[in-house]
Formats: structure tokens, sequence, C-alpha cells
């Protein structure tokens, strides 16, 4: 039976289309849809819900140490206040998930993981920690907004003020005032847009969401669902537990190198990574030059012979054309490659293209 977040009864009360994800029930879209949703990100802001994801605290004297040991990337200078992105990797160089990181202090370190993950991290990390550390899963007593777009810096100076905004990028402030609620607030999010998260107790995330909300309306604030969630992360080329990454999808055939540090000593699945097969395919992204769209699973052919296969893949509403990410062998992922993907039994032609298919302008 599906979980349902503290804002279930707001988001059927303003028309949300719930569906089942992550072991929750969540909207997939408002009535405005999919595509004003992902447009108002793009171009105003938009209001996610996601407080199914999960926060671990891993804490104690020897936190650094299992840091540096489980995951894949180096802690050992991450600073107070600062993010971190990882994979953790088991011991075949699979992604066991992915996560972000926030360091809280030299002994305590937060990690915010994927919803439908939670209880397998809690059991892995928990299998593989020595010495003096603490894991503890806070995700029952956290939930978790997502504010994300160009005017998502206007509405927050609306309800808190402005010294408490953390202004770089994977940056974080604690025991933040917005709108009257406590708030870990972080220039964090999974858009490609400037964004923050807003991290609360349950009991307040209700009274947040409706501040926001209200100060975001001469903004084009919109409420926004999975489906554009999952358009937006497409379009600026983020990848996707289950999709881009899996247990049996190395870190590095993702693109994800720069999270994989190989100098450090050692880490859960380094002896695989360095093998010759982890770098037999890697994560590339395709233009739909034919008519049709690709979505994921679908069999990557150049000049007939089977090169691949799609991972992710749809109409993006920003850029106006098709895109689909892929898994291709190492030998077939030149840009500007021609290539076809097989589209409910017909061929589409595509091509190669840069990662992401989106960036946004830089002010």
């Amino acid at each position: 039976m599906e979980l349902k977040t503290p804002l279930y009864d707001r988001h059927v009360a303003a028309g949300g289309k719930m569906v089942p994800f992550g072991g929750y029930l969540l909207p997939v879209q408002y009535p405005t849809g999919v595509i004003a949703e992902h447009m108002a990100v793009r171009q105003n802001a938009g209001l996610f819900d996601v407080s199914h994801m999960g926060e671990l605290l891993l804490s104690g004297p020897d936190a650094l140490e299992n840091l540096n040991r489980i995951f894949t990337n180096d802690f050992t200078n991450l600073k107070d206040g600062r993010v971190r992105y990882t994979p953790l990797c088991n011991h075949q160089g699979g992604v066991v998930d992915d996560m972000i990181v926030c360091r809280f202090g030299p002994d305590e370190y937060y990690l915010v993981v994927n919803a439908a993950n939670r209880h397998k991290d809690v059991a892995f990390i928990t299998e593989h920690l020595t010495g003096d550390v603490t894991l503890t899963d806070l995700s029952d007593s956290t939930a978790l907004l997502a504010l994300q777009g160009p005017k998502a810096l206007d509405i927050l100076k609306a309800v808190t003020d402005e010294q408490h905004i953390p202004m770089k990028y994977y940056s974080f402030k604690r025991d933040v005032e917005v709108a009257g609620v406590n708030c870990l607030l972080s220039q964090t999010g999974y858009t490609g847009e400037l964004g923050w998260e807003l991290y609360c107790d349950p009991a307040e995330v209700g009274k947040l969401w409706d501040a926001l909300l209200e100060a975001g309306a001469d903004y084009g604030l919109l409420p926004c669902g999975l489906g554009a969630r999952d358009t937006l992360r497409l379009e600026a080329g983020m990848p996707l537990y289950g999709h881009e990454m899996t247990d049996s999808i190395s870190p590095l055939e993702a693109g994800l190198d720069f999270a994989v540090k190989l100098k450090k000593p050692d880490f859960i699945g380094k002896a695989a990574l360095e093998s010759v097969h982890s770098f037999n395919r890697r994560r590339v992204g395709l233009k739909m030059t034919g008519r049709g769209i690709a979505r994921e699973n679908c069999a990557v052919f150049k000049d007939g012979e089977r090169v691949g296969v799609t991972t992710s893949g749809s109409m993006m509403p920003y850029l106006g054309y098709a895109v689909a990410m892929a898994l291709l062998d190492a030998d077939c992922t030149e840009v500007g490659t021609a290539l076809e993907v097989d589209v409910r039994g017909r061929r589409v032609a595509c091509e190669i293209v840069p990662l992401p298919f989106y960036t946004r302008e830089q002010e």
C-alpha cells in the first residue's frame, strides 16, 4: 500500500492526478498539464513536493572515514555548509543508488537518497559501517519541497530574509526561517534551473507550501508534478536511478566519472570499476531527426547493427523536439554519429548530440 506525503490532501484539492511512485502517492501533473508546468520552471518557477525522498544522518568520529570507504566520491575536503553528489556502488561496480551529501560538521553528514531505495540504502550502508559511527534514518520526520526556476530567488526573498538564502550552488544553510517555518535550505535541484530545496518538519510543510504558492502567484509559479520533474531532468541531461543507473550499470558507463575518485585508496566497487568492462558502454544524448519519440528500452542501431539501448526519452517542451539518453557501445559514441532507434517496430533516425541537451543561461 502506497504512503501519502503530508501534502496529499492539498494535491487532491488542487486537481493533482495522483499516481504511485517510489512507494508514495504523488501528483504526476495538475490540470495545467505537464507542458505548462515544464515551461513554468524554465521561464518562471515551479514548486514540487518531493517529501518521498529519504534523509539519513551519518554521525560519529568515524563518519568521514566511512563515507570515503563506502561511496565513490571523495569527501575529505568537503567543507561545512557544502553539498557533494555521489553514487553508491555494489561490489560488482553497479549503482546501488545516487545521492547528495551535506556536511553539517566534521562528524556529521546528511544524506538525501531516492525514495524507492531508502530501505535498501540503509541496509547496505549499515552492513558496511565500521568504527564509531551511527546511521539514523530521518525520512519519516522530514518533508521536502523543491522551488525551481529563474524566479525562485524572487519568491524566496518574499518569504525569508535574503541573508538566509544560500547563494552558491551546492551549498546550504540550517535553521533558516522561511515563512515562519524552520528549514534546512539548500541551493540544489533536479531541473537544470536555478533552484532551492527546503527541508522541514512534516507538520509544518503545508504552511510552507501555501506560503510559497501565495508569494509566487505574481511570478508565474505553478505547482508541478512528477511528469514535469522527469521531462525537466531529461532535458537537462540528468541521469535517473533505474534508468541511466542500475545495479548492473556502472557510474562510469553512466558518465558520472566526476564523482568517482579512483585515486582514493579504496571504496566499494573500486576493483570492478578499474576493470576494462566498466568502459564497454557509455551514456550519450540522442536527438531524434526522424518522426517519432523514443522512450526507454528502445534498441539503437548503426548501419543495421544493434549498438545499444535507450534509457529515457520524450518530447522536450522547451527545446521543441524529441530526445533520448542511451547506453551505447563505447566505440559508437562520437557526437554527430547518425543512428536509428526502433520505435514500436519502426526505425527512426537520430544523431548523437552533446549532453546536457539544455543549459540555463547564467546571469
